[in-house]
């Protein structure tokens, strides 16, 4: 394994990056920043990425369209976009010929000064990433929430002051190259079954690219866990630093649970932060959940309870999860686009007590219809598949 210094010693090195999407291109523009010789290689045709191609040419990056050629492995090492699958061939190539891998989340993380804040999950991502981002910034610290949700974390790396905050959205395919990534708080809201289409359908293999997010965790990293998830149970995480906990049904002695009406965070015992479910905009238990992992992961920065309450009641969600799009004739319509499993429906269903209509679509993901059968029975009029 090579040391940090391997990635960040660059001036006028050769490194190609695989993929040509938005962290893709992001780390191409970062590199050619920091002085290194950049070479994107993407498989679509360029008429299928042409504005990404005009990017490229307008800042003079070399790239190659329509398939993978041998200069990919003309590098000192690859960056790779979460699009590409890690048996993908030229991978496979650069493992053989001894050429390191990277993902672009890991790259960008070298270059930031401030503190990284790491969120990962099946479910509630990128809610939790904005959350956390809006009660940074609500408390008058400086926040900027990227990776999956707003702009590639390599395109705000160098903007980050030693006393600011990035809020990092990062999914498991972000997670599948990480060598020494080590955010200073890092966050598993869930896991259940999804994306297993790329993990063989084995979701231990999907389990085990979350648990990258601490693999080089020591002793004053903080990782913040779902209590109430079977994957992520006492018994389950091996994790060096500090571990929270968050729960709706136990409680925890150190970490934040639900009690009725009232969040309560605690550290050995000791009451740490108090408000009322009432204080939490968003709706929906699994939003609560979310808030309690926001909550603690804050709660190290923001000394003031009531800045943090404030956050919680001005923070109204994000675009197409649960979002009230209008309401016509006594008729709610409600967008949640961004429920792209069949978790996310369950907890979407169960947050309605009135009928629905469910609107479904995408790709099936080796997902497991009937978790939702009895809710669906229980709650929906009319399905539109």
């Amino acid at each position: 394994m090579k040391n940090k210094e391997f990635y960040t010693s660059i001036e006028d090195k050769n490194v190609t990056v695989l993929g040509a999407e938005r962290s893709g291109l992001g780390a191409a523009k970062l590199l050619q920043k920091l002085g290194a010789i950049p070479f994107v290689s993407d498989m679509a045709d360029e008429e299928k990425i042409a504005d990404r191609v005009a990017e490229l040419q307008s800042l003079g990056i070399a790239y190659e369209c329509g398939g993978h050629t041998s200069r990919v492995h003309d590098a000192e090492f690859i960056i790779c976009s979460p699009g590409v699958p890690s048996d993908a061939l030229p991978l496979i190539q650069a493992a053989e010929k001894g050429i390191p891998v990277i993902g672009e989340i890991e790259f960008a993380s070298f270059f930031c000064k401030g503190t990284i804040i790491g969120i990962t999950g099946t479910n509630g991502k990128s809610t939790t990433t904005a959350l956390i981002h809006h009660l940074l910034n609500t408390a008058g610290l400086y926040s900027v929430a990227a990776g999956n949700i707003g702009r590639a974390f390599s395109e705000v790396a160098l903007e980050i002051p030693e006393d600011g905050f990035v809020s990092l959205e990062i999914s498991s395919f972000q997670l599948d190259h990480i060598q020494l990534f080590k955010p200073h708080v890092g966050i598993i809201l869930n896991i259940t079954p999804d994306h297993l289409n790329r993990y063989s359908q084995n979701i231990e293999l999907y389990a085990q690219a979350k648990f990258n997010l601490f693999k080089n965790f020591t002793a004053e990293n903080l990782l913040i866990l779902n209590y109430d998830n079977s994957f992520l149970g006492s018994d389950k995480i091996n994790a060096t630093g500090m571990v929270h906990y968050f729960s709706l049904h136990e409680q925890l002695k150190t970490g934040i649970a639900k009690f009725g009406d009232e969040i309560i965070a605690s550290i050995d015992g000791k009451e740490t932060f108090r408000c009322n479910v009432s204080d939490i905009y968003i709706r929906g238990e699994h939003n609560h959940a979310n808030a309690m992992a926001a909550i603690a992961a804050v709660l190290p920065y923001i000394k003031k309870a009531e800045d943090i309450k404030r956050g919680l009641l001005s923070f109204t969600g994000i675009e197409h999860r649960l979002e009230l799009v209008r309401e016509i004739d006594g008729v709610q319509y409600i967008n949640d686009s961004k429920a792209t499993n069949v978790d996310s429906v369950w907890y979407a269903l169960r947050t309605f007590s009135t009928p629905i209509f469910l609107i479904l679509g995408g790709i099936d993901k080796g997902n497991d219809y009937g978790q939702i059968k009895d809710l669906v029975l229980e709650k929906v009029v009319k399905i539109y598949a």
